[in-house]
């Protein structure tokens, strides 16, 4: 069985946070089963965009903090690491880290933070698709990996948890490069993050889900209060917990699929034992789920390729610049797997006609400047 455990956590409170997290200890560990002692940890947190912890976009730095102190008492060496959006830098680190909170939290721990930026090439050869690639170099040099996801909605994703946070393995720009690669959802969702969490294996994933994001995730949507920590060994599984918690159906979620369809968890997820506090009384039953193109991809499916085709550009959602918003950083330009967007006197300009859909210029954007319209016809028919 797949354990799962689901414990609440209503603050970030430096006491709460830690009573909760020995909770979750209680329910699938002790920690020392999943981590051997004095090994060599990475420590993996979400920090897809430079933000403060009160925005609800990244792993806060307190739940960071209480995991390192436990490692820190099985007398591991821990690391810092991860690679955030746009270029992989140690300017670019030093600011993350900073703005995320990191630096302050952690100023009294033993503890490194990564600003090795070169990249290990890695082969695969029993991934489906992504069977070489370039991950940033302190994965290759640990003993553990430790999984630090966030709940979040994602505009491409539908949900971005545990499968999907390890995706900020992939060193750099190359994530634009892969993006471009494989445009299509069930390709980038279904096997290439499949591809990319078995290879990395993380030894345990733990979610916070204290603060959660709905709406556009998972950087511009809206903080919503759900008030739960979860861990696991499995990030499948944890993923169908956090599918539930926001009241989602998991199957709609391309890692899901992914997931049941590589046997990695049970298509009813009868394989899978929820631990600690009861899910139903945390679920949010009105969180706000974002519409993606796996919503209406069958659609198109059934329509001959060209015409299919010709469907997914008209009917997928797009992103509109807000001109009043845009400060013209250049952040959706360096991002961009296409090179469609041009920086002009009025601000960002997007070439729709060429945009694959992948939202990466939304999801980094530090302004919301970048909206996601939905095409009128989806509406109708949906």
């Amino acid at each position: 069985m797949n354990q799962v455990s689901i414990r609440e956590c209503k603050s970030y409170d430096y006491g709460v946070l830690k009573n909760s997290f020995k909770k979750l200890m209680d329910d699938i560990g002790p920690l020392e089963k999943f981590i051997k002692p004095k090994s060599k940890v990475l420590v993996k947190p979400n920090l897809v965009i430079k933000k403060s912890p009160e925005e609800g976009a990244t792993t806060h730095p307190v739940l960071v903090r209480v995991l390192c102190e436990e490692l820190l008492k099985l007398n591991c060496e821990v690391i810092i690491a991860e690679s955030p959006g746009g270029p992989y830098t140690k300017n670019n680190l030093k600011g993350f880290y900073k703005t995320c909170g990191l630096i302050d939290e952690l100023k009294d721990l033993d503890v490194e933070f990564n600003y090795d930026t070169s990249e290990s090439k890695v082969h695969n050869e029993k991934a489906a698709y992504l069977k070489s690639m370039n991950i940033i170099s302190p994965i290759t040099q640990v003993d553990h990996v430790v999984n630090l996801c966030k709940l979040k909605t994602h505009k491409m994703a539908k949900y971005t948890g545990g499968v999907k946070n390890l995706y900020g393995v992939i060193a750099g720009l190359e994530k634009a490069e892969i993006h471009y690669r494989f445009q299509k959802e069930e390709l980038f969702c279904e096997n290439v993050l499949l591809d990319i969490c078995q290879y990395i294996n993380p030894s345990l994933t733990i979610m916070d889900g204290v603060y959660a994001m709905e709406g556009e995730g998972p950087t511009a949507g809206d903080v919503r209060k759900v008030g739960v920590l979860l861990a696991s060994t499995s990030p499948y599984a944890l993923d169908i917990a956090g599918c539930n918690l926001i009241n989602l159906e998991p199957m709609k979620v391309g890692t899901v699929r992914g997931s049941v369809k590589r046997n990695l968890i049970k298509e009813d997820f009868s394989d899978i034992e929820f631990l600690g506090d009861s899910i139903e009384k945390y679920i949010v039953e009105d969180f706000k789920i974002p519409i993606t193109s796996s919503d209406f991809r069958l659609l198109s499916l059934k329509l001959p390729k060209v015409l299919g085709d010709i469907a997914d550009k008209i009917i997928t959602p797009k992103p509109i610049v807000d001109y009043k918003k845009c400060i013209k950083c250049g952040k959706c330009k360096v991002a961009c797997p296409a090179k469609v967007i041009q920086i002009t006197d009025k601000g960002a300009k997007i070439d729709l006609k060429k945009c694959i859909r992948c939202y990466c210029c939304h999801e980094l954007c530090p302004k919301k400047a970048i909206h996601i319209k939905q095409n009128l016809f989806f509406k109708l028919v949906k």
